[in-house]
């Protein structure tokens, strides 16, 4: 149970990150957002290894490439969802996310060369039903609704998202979690140093806190979906990215104070039915 726990810990701090990254983007841009993410992480860990040399385990690596796709994969996704969210509600931009078990099956199958069991696919199956449940009634006027821009940053956001899915699963046997927080961190901070300069505004004391938050956010949900990785395959993970359904309700209550529908409540309830069912699938095999 140590894999599915993560993962869902992990999925629900980025629905964290992301319900945060929507508040900050009605006054900043993504570019300084992203900027103080990024440096909050890499103070973060070497503060960290400064009072406790080696922790976190070597920087070094026997798998330079993977861990540059991962950087540059990492980044996308952090552009992506941010812009996404920006444009959409959370629960209409997690409509295109939930198609990142799919991917995740299909990259891992392709790349990994596991053999996702039927019971995985069939389950996936089951949450993407209780997906289009919850969604329903919000998609009869979708006519009418966001930009398409803000799909398809979503959809940018999901493809990169579960190609770190895969990329973690490959870097499973490296241990400690140094690599994972700072490469990706590393890249970022340079990409987005002239960038966020360029294009910084000067933040409030609780703009600054809420981003400096994303920072420590971001970090957390890596770790736990880096660790969930190491003791678990992609394909008995990924019916779980549909908790994110439940964690957008969650979150959509909390911060606006949206009630979610009787329809919302019945497909958070069959997503959740989808992940005890393949949780037990997996036990079996």
């Amino acid at each position: 149970m140590r894999g599915p726990a993560l993962m869902l810990a992990g999925i629900g701090l980025f629905g964290l990150l992301d319900a945060n990254s929507k508040l900050l983007s009605a006054g900043h841009e993504v570019w300084q957002v992203l900027l103080v993410r990024f440096a909050t992480l890499l103070l973060v860990v070497g503060v960290a290894r400064a009072l406790m040399p080696g922790w976190g385990g070597p920087l070094a690596t026997r798998f330079p490439r993977l861990h540059a796709a991962r950087a540059v994969v990492m980044l996308g996704s952090a552009i992506c969802f941010f812009q996404a969210f920006s444009l959409l509600p959370l629960a209409e931009g997690y409509l295109v996310f939930f198609t990142s078990p799919f991917i995740v099956l299909a990259l891992a199958a392709w790349t990994l060369k596991e053999r996702p069991p039927a019971a995985a696919w069939a389950w996936c199956g089951v949450g993407f039903a209780g997906v289009a449940i919850g969604l329903a009634p919000g998609l009869a006027g979708m006519a009418g609704g966001a930009p398409v821009l803000g799909y398809l940053y979503a959809l940018g956001g999901t493809f990169c998202y579960s190609a770190v899915f895969t990329l973690n699963r490959q870097l499973r046997g490296e241990p400690g979690i140094a690599r994972v927080l700072v490469w990706p961190s590393l890249l970022g901070f340079v990409v987005m140093l002239p960038l966020g300069l360029s294009h910084w505004s000067p933040p409030s004391a609780v703009s600054l806190v809420q981003m400096v938050g994303n920072g420590l956010l971001v970090g957390m949900a890596t770790v736990c979906l880096a660790e969930a990785f190491r003791h678990a395959s992609a394909s008995r993970l990924a019916p779980f990215g549909y908790s994110g359904l439940v964690w957008s309700l969650t979150w959509d209550f909390a911060f606006w104070g949206r009630i979610p529908a009787l329809a919302m409540l019945a497909g958070a309830a069959v997503v959740v039915f989808a992940c005890v069912m393949s949780e037990r699938a997996a036990a079996r095999k």
